[in-house]
């Protein structure tokens, strides 16, 4: 029997096991929504606006590790998803967005609602596909889940002509994708990793520097057993936490331009780094040509195109991070060093940093930080929820005090920076696992850069809890115009406005407000109390910075942990490689 290119389009979907689309109906698409209409097996989640819906595949993919699915029309409602598609790419989130189109007879005549989204999309996309023809149809779908979901994940975009969804041909899904041009290397080189193996079993000062690639392999056991059984400690990526246990007394935390202080000297006086599933990405090297200039580095990573790209690897490994991890577990579980106590005064160093410079606020009696907030939501949370971020200040606040303990819950915008990220994929994390407790810490900037979605989630009963560090301005933009440009404070002050209490109840949802420090529990335990979403707005200290801060343009040694008025930025290299030193000779 024939099906529409919509049925095929479906039926391509359950082949999938495709539970939940993200969609906005529009003219062109409307004969697939009609078949979603009596579908059974998939829902559809009614974004109100399409970077919003493509945010929340994000966030369900980022939790689940499948592809979250975004279907929207042509013209707007395609070039709506780009931001979204740009950030699942910066962050290697598996998407498959299905775009509608206008006609095939029309494309390139300017009609209604028409835009090149597969030429918009190219840069941003890891593969995109403009389907001419229905019997192309269900090969295309394969191949786009297929594509974005092995090797590096991405997003792949799918574009849909009206006339190819109307028109009628026979189904038959494809067993197997064969695409000459693209066969990810999963098992890496095995001399490479017993070349890896040695290094490491000689090395003093190792450090494993790990990324989103741990997440995106499911390699956290494998981490988990290099790290203890070599007794190597574990610095991670904004990308990569959840991916070793932060409260592990290996963990370091975040290195990099908001990392903490014993992660980054760890890194600089290294005798070894090995780069797992990362990317050295500039907020994490800082000046490059000063980052780790003892450390041979060994680089494992599934895309080619990632080693050698900013620093120079001793040893490349190209391949899974999970089977490449497993392979060097094998080898040194036979090793003589395997287990041996070689690194004790190299993690006493550490400890020493650690003692020297822990992260720190001052707190007063009145008015409410915006790190005792994250620590009082980590307390009444347990350490247990799923949090989404947007991006600046409070994202690093969360980055540094919500010790993520487990895989797959804190999906954020690293490497786009994405402002108005946090809350529509808090909902499609909320959708993936609806018995978990999602929160969603954001900034009075960025909440309302996609606020709309308060409506979806009042609309699907999603009981997200989102925390408003309310500073009055762009807090990050703020910090660096007070450090940078004489606190001279451009277009980043916000004001009063809006009331978010009313807003979220404007909404159908709770909202809630902490003006004092006593209120914060308060307001917490209330908003766990509540079945439904809730928006606490935490009024906060208007000009606390974030630290420590690698200022732009310095090594990630030269932290400031302070206003410059108190302390010029430190130049921390010098004396504590002598500290180093002693731990080498000792």
């Amino acid at each position: 029997m024939k099906l529409s290119g919509s049925q095929i389009l479906i039926e391509c979907l359950r082949k999938e096991n495709v539970k939940v689309v993200f969609a906005y109906p529009g003219g062109v698409n409307l004969p697939i929504f009609d078949v979603l209409y009596d579908e059974k097996e998939i829902e559809v989640i009614l974004c109100r606006h399409e970077q919003g819906g493509t945010h929340m595949a994000e966030g369900y993919a980022r939790v689940t590790g499948r592809p979250g699915v975004v279907l929207v029309t042509s013209g707007p409602g395609a070039t709506n998803t780009v931001t979204a598609i740009a950030d699942a790419y910066m962050d290697s989130t598996p998407l498959v967005v299905l775009t509608g189109q206008v006609p095939t007879q029309s494309i390139g005549n300017d009609a209604f609602q028409e835009a090149d989204v597969v030429g918009i999309t190219r840069p941003c996309t890891k593969y995109n596909i403009l389907v001419k023809d229905v019997n192309d149809l269900a090969k295309a779908v394969k191949e786009a889940f297929y594509i974005a979901t092995s090797g590096r994940p991405g997003p792949v975009l799918v574009d849909l002509p009206k006339d190819v969804v109307l028109a009628k041909t026979e189904f038959k899904y494809p067993d197997k994708v064969y695409i000459r041009s693209y066969s990810p290397n999963y098992k890496g080189n095995k001399w490479q990793i017993k070349q890896a193996a040695e290094s490491i079993m000689k090395a003093r000062r190792p450090v494993i520097y790990a990324g989103g690639g741990v997440l995106a392999s499911g390699a956290s056991q494998e981490l988990l057993d290099l790290a203890e059984g070599m007794q190597v400690p574990v610095t991670q990526t904004l990308m990569g936490l959840g991916g070793f246990p932060g409260t592990h007394p290996l963990s370091l935390g975040m290195l990099g331009m908001h990392g903490t202080y014993w992660a980054n000297m760890s890194i600089h006086h290294s005798d070894l780094i090995i780069a797992v599933g990362s990317r050295f990405d500039d907020r994490v090297t800082g000046r490059v040509a000063d980052f780790a200039p003892g450390a041979k580095i060994i680089h494992i990573d599934i895309d080619p195109t990632s080693i050698h790209k900013v620093i120079k690897a001793d040893i490349p490994i190209v391949g899974d991070v999970k089977v490449i991890l497993s392979g060097l577990n094998q080898i040194l579980k036979f090793s003589e060093n395997g287990q041996s106590g070689k690194n004790q005064a190299w993690l006493s160093q550490i400890s020493d940093w650690r003692k020297e410079h822990p992260l720190a606020y001052d707190q007063g009696d009145k008015i409410i930080k915006p790190q005792y907030v994250i620590e009082r939501i980590y307390e009444a949370t347990r350490g247990k929820a799923i949090v989404s971020t947007d991006v600046g200040q409070h994202q690093m606040w969360v980055a540094q005090y919500y010790k993520f303990d487990r895989p797959r819950t804190f999906p954020n915008s690293g490497g786009l920076g994405t402002m108005g990220y946090g809350l529509p994929a808090a909902i499609g994390a909320q959708k993936a696992f609806p018995d978990d407790l999602v929160f969603c810490v954001a900034g009075d900037g960025s909440i309302v850069m996609n606020i709309q979605e308060m409506a979806t989630a009042v609309s699907y009963n999603l009981p997200v809890k989102i925390a408003v560090i309310n500073n009055k301005y762009l807090g990050m933009v703020r910090q660096w115009q007070e450090l940078f440009y004489d606190r001279r404070y451009s277009s980043s002050y916000l004001g009063d406005g809006p009331d978010f209490v009313k807003l979220a109840e404007a909404f159908g949802a709770v909202g809630l407000r902490a003006k004092e420090i006593g209120e914060v529990d308060q307001v917490l335990q209330e908003a766990l109390a509540v079945k439904g979403p809730v928006m606490m707005d935490f009024q906060v200290d208007e000009e606390e910075n974030c630290y420590p801060m690698v200022p732009a343009g310095a090594a990630i040694h030269e932290m400031v942990f302070s206003d410059p008025e108190e302390a010029e930025p430190k130049k921390q290299g010098e004396k504590e490689q002598k500290k180093a030193d002693g731990v080498l000779t000792a």
